[in-house]
């Protein structure tokens, strides 16, 4: 019980400093229909209310997962790590096909299901971030271009 009090309040407190952060992003020279921090800040909202929930409702007896899934774990944090930072420079297809299909792997071990979840994944985001949302997303890394 009281794991899920910290874990709510560390995601309380990285919500506060998430939306924080996004109240200084600088709008853009072709601006979003949303606008630069919008979504953000809908996700530091998001994350902030999860937390409150947590913290106010916690698992009586949470179930820890076992030893070895901590590994999965970490390393299903680093690659959305390092998706963030190739994001920029490596288009928005390439590296989400790689990280979802990586993390998709991580939560079921099978190739073919996992190469079909990040190919879906991303083009399906891609769709709904681009044409749905009007998000000036680049598809390709410049040298494709």
């Amino acid at each position: 019980m009281n794991s899920d009090r910290i874990l709510g309040s560390v995601a309380l407190v990285v919500a506060v400093a998430m939306f924080a952060a996004a109240t200084q992003v600088q709008e853009a020279m072709f601006p979003n229909p949303l606008g630069s921090k919008t979504f953000p800040m809908a996700i530091a909202l998001l994350m902030g209310i999860s937390g409150l929930f947590i913290i106010l409702k916690p698992e009586p007896n949470p179930d820890w997962p076992a030893r070895q899934r901590f590994g999965a774990i970490g390393f299903a944090t680093v690659v959305l790590i390092a998706y963030a930072y190739v994001l920029p420079d490596g288009g928005f297809l390439i590296p989400t096909v790689f990280a979802a299909a990586i993390v998709s792997y991580l939560i079921r071990p099978a190739i073919i299901p996992a190469i079909l979840t990040g190919v879906g994944l991303s083009g399906g985001l891609f769709i709904i971030f681009k044409f749905a949302l009007k998000l000036g997303l680049q598809a390709w890394p410049d040298a494709f271009m």
